[in-house]
């Protein structure tokens, strides 16, 4: 791998396309990669290797894993496959009537869940045979458009257009558990589920971030809040980022946002506060995932086309250590003029 001391390490081989997400495996440092160039890569990151790659019929806009070699993937040709890389095979699960934002693979219920910009969400059982009478378990419509979605246990938690949440207990879909409008007052771009079970973090396209807790007493709710993050002031003016990507540390409960300014931050949500911000990446941060243990943490730096079309640098993945003391090179010292 490349030593970049202040990013990490650089993966080789990266999309040649925008990273639409990435996603570290339970059972090893396996990082599975879906793009807008059609493909989905898995990487091993311990010995920088391209394990695998599957060519779609459109721009990749959501995978995760199933075990260590195979996974599902969704995106703008409407369908649901999954993908088995150790024997090179793929199968249609079933498809959408419109492009499919996103995938999440419940181990709990042995189901796979899609959220697609037809306003459904379907349920999928991955063990049937192909096709979708036989694998669909089940759809849902949603009030609006799907943007993202995310899964703790039996709770899934569907983010839409229109600052929409729907919360469902996987075991009774027939109807939402709670349905919430988000705290936020702009367009929602990521929700993640509290690794504890208890809540959901959620940002916006305006440089926030809610924290909500599923429990709906008077204590419960009295402890939910929004922060501003991924935003700066220039020439007295406030400039201010989506917050694409959340990610949580599988152990401490701590968490990762990373925002179209091109910045990473660590936050302690307990205590409310900023633990760390990691120096600028190329462009904006796409996407981020933390490996099963919490020693790693891969970072998508993959312009979002928030500024429309423009030069940009090359899409590129980068992986570090979050025990490692980031070095940053020292500022320069001038002599003062009026010495």
């Amino acid at each position: 791998m490349t030593t970049t001391p202040s990013a990490g390490r650089e993966l080789s081989n990266p999309p040649s396309d925008g990273i639409s997400n990435l996603r570290f495996s339970n059972n090893s440092d396996h990082l599975l990669v879906s793009s807008w160039d059609k493909r989905v890569r898995l990487y091993d990151v311990s010995t920088n290797s391209l394990r695998g790659e599957f060519l779609h019929g459109g721009a990749v806009l959501d995978c995760c894993f199933h075990d260590d070699f195979s996974g599902f993937s969704v995106g703008a040709d409407y369908k649901v496959r999954r993908i088995v890389f150790n024997v090179g095979k793929e199968d249609i699960l079933g498809t959408h009537d419109k492009p499919v934002r996103c995938v999440e693979y419940s181990y709990a219920a042995g189901q796979v869940i899609t959220g697609s910009w037809d306003k459904t969400v379907k349920c999928w059982d991955p063990r049937g045979a192909s096709g979708p009478e036989r694998t669909q378990v089940g759809t849902y419509l949603q009030p609006e458009r799907v943007y993202s979605m995310s899964l703790v246990g039996h709770r899934l938690v569907v983010a839409t257009a229109g600052r929409h949440v729907n919360i469902y207990d996987l075991r009774n879909m027939s109807q939402p558990e709670q349905r919430r409008e988000s705290s936020l007052k702009y367009q929602t771009r990521c929700v993640r589920c509290y690794p504890n079970g208890t809540g959901y973090a959620l940002s916006s396209v305006e440089g926030r971030v809610a924290m909500e807790f599923f429990d709906l007493s008077e204590a419960a709710q009295a402890k939910k809040y929004a922060f501003k993050c991924h935003r700066k002031t220039e020439a007295g003016r406030d400039i201010v980022y989506p917050v694409n990507s959340i990610a949580f540390h599988p152990i401490y409960g701590t968490f990762a946002t990373g925002g179209c300014d091109g910045f990473v931050n660590i936050w302690d949500g307990n205590n409310k506060k900023r633990l760390y911000q990691y120096s600028k990446y190329p462009t904006s941060i796409s996407a981020q995932s933390f490996s099963r243990d919490g020693q790693l943490l891969a970072v998508a730096s993959s312009y979002t086309f928030e500024e429309g079309e423009k030069s940009y640098e090359p899409e590129a993945i980068f992986v570090r250590n979050v025990n490692e003391i980031e070095v940053k090179p020292k500022p320069k010292v001038y002599p003062n003029p009026a010495a």
